[in-house]
């Protein structure tokens, strides 16, 4: 079977043929006056940017395991970079920095890339937990060193430690399982992205109860539910390509949205916290790319754990 008839690649043709639709849907809607002024082109942006995303997405899917882990390397680069921008850094922290970029960042890839499983678990949260701050403590500058140490062990965490997670799950060797893990990295990003379009949606449509109206406005009790369930019940219709049953990969799929609403509004309370709309101006309609990964960087670790628990 080819990568273009595997059922990765039919999750895809499924995700292309939902953007067409949403984009005549869209145009209908602004051609008709319903919608008009900054709204129309918002929505534009978001439809034309889904495009983007979801089309390079497919190109990386095609090309194999070292391309999806090389292009999720370069996202951790733009999301650490992203996220430190917004922290209390001094000039005492360069170095530290510096090796995080350009040291521990790509040395955490190429654990993943060459399947050294316990080494790419520790080397974050161990071993740059220690040592990170041994680089800052001798800079001398006490002021905040608490603060300043923590936000770069969380910046490499999230951005870097989280999202290696995806690239990861394509190691896992899974008994009887007749499909390649690149169908679970696409069954993954699929899910957890639609939870959180379809969040917006129901939201939008019967929204009423404000869910943390300090952490995150347009989030509402009623969009979430809504999403999650509708999400889970994708998950369960694509059970077929999984190696769950179908109940299982409705629980599987509520976890793991459960997980990334949980990553999104954390990383909502960073941006408030710190005065700031998006993380970026990457992705035109969308922010930066930590905005697009904020739900996949909680969710990622949580699927590959469930896989090595249950399934291997």
């Amino acid at each position: 079977m080819s990568r273009f008839q595997s059922p990765s690649a039919f999750v895809f043709y499924g995700l292309f043929a939902f953007l067409i639709v949403a984009t005549l849907a869209a145009r209908a809607l602004i051609r008709s006056g319903k919608v008009g002024g900054d709204t129309a082109k918002n929505l534009m942006d978001r439809i034309w940017a889904w495009w983007v995303m979801i089309g390079v997405l497919a190109l990386i899917f095609t090309l194999g395991a070292t391309a999806i882990t090389v292009f999720f390397a370069l996202c951790s680069v733009a999301a650490l970079r992203e996220f430190a921008t917004i922290t209390h850094t001094r000039r005492a922290d360069h170095d530290a920095l510096a090796i995080a970029f350009y040291v521990i960042l790509p040395l955490q890839y190429l654990l993943v890339w060459l399947n050294v499983p316990i080494f790419a678990a520790l080397l974050i949260p161990v071993y740059c937990f220690l040592l990170l701050p041994v680089v800052t403590v001798f800079k001398g500058e006490v002021a905040g060193f608490l603060t300043r140490v923590s936000e770069t062990q969380w910046g490499l965490m999230v951005c870097v430690y989280c999202v290696s997670h995806i690239p990861a799950i394509l190691q896992l060797q899974i008994p009887g399982y007749r499909y390649s893990s690149f169908t679970l990295v696409a069954w993954l990003i699929l899910v957890v992205q639609a939870s959180d379009v379809l969040q917006y949606v129901w939201g939008k449509s019967l929204g009423r109860h404000k869910l943390a109206p300090r952490v995150s406005p347009s989030k509402t009790v009623e969009g979430l539910a809504g999403g999650m369930l509708s999400a889970s019940l994708l998950g369960m219709a694509l059970a077929p390509i999984t190696p769950f049953g179908w109940w299982q990969a409705g629980l599987v799929a509520l976890v793991v949205t459960t997980f990334g609403f949980f990553g999104g509004l954390i990383m909502s309370a960073i941006k408030r916290d710190r005065g700031v709309k998006d993380w970026g101006t990457l992705v035109q309609g969308h922010g930066g790319i930590l905005d697009r990964l904020d739900s996949l960087v909680f969710s990622a670790p949580v699927f590959l754990h469930i896989l090595a628990w249950g399934w291997l």
